[in-house]
């Protein structure tokens, strides 16, 4: 259950559309651990068009959501859902979360919680008996939050840049 506080009151979190994709884009930019890039090169980057073809695939798509998590008009947070259909545990369907990122300034302050539980109640909707995320080494205040919220470390992960 998530707990309603005075820094998440009038917050809603909804899915996302074309219009919040640079946003998203920046907000991916500012959580990430790599080398920092000016908000001025983030700008730049976060109106490249791919974005845009990104967030249509991830729209168009039957097993994935994408949403925010806004506040008087401002996008300050987000968090991806894929639903992915497997064969373990006799079918069991798994949500993956990922590009959870809460505005720099917004952060401690429940959002990314609030977002976490939307994402878990709408996984759970649609069928998902598990959800996992993946959190690069980096991010020990994200590894932190999501074992705050019951999450376990369970796996090592791999990835291969193809």
């Amino acid at each position: 259950m998530t707990t309603v506080n005075a820094a998440t009151v009038g917050i809603v979190l909804r899915r996302a559309s074309r219009d919040d994709v640079a946003r998203i884009a920046t907000l991916i930019m500012l959580g990430s651990p790599q080398p920092q890039l000016t908000r001025e090169e983030i700008a730049v980057e976060a109106a490249h068009p791919s974005y845009l073809d990104a967030f249509l695939a991830i729209d168009a798509s039957t097993h994935s959501a994408l949403f925010v998590a806004e506040e008087e008009g401002a996008v300050i947070g987000t968090i991806q859902v894929t639903l992915i259909p497997g064969l373990i545990a006799r079918g069991r369907m798994r949500a993956k979360f990922e590009s959870v990122h809460v505005a720099p300034e917004r952060r401690g302050q429940g959002i990314g919680a609030l977002m976490v539980a939307h994402a878990l109640t709408f996984a759970r909707e649609n069928g998902a008996g598990i959800a996992e995320l993946t959190s690069n080494k980096a991010r020990g205040d994200a590894h932190r939050f999501y074992v705050r919220l019951g999450f376990e470390q369970s796996h090592e992960g791999f990835k291969m840049v193809l």
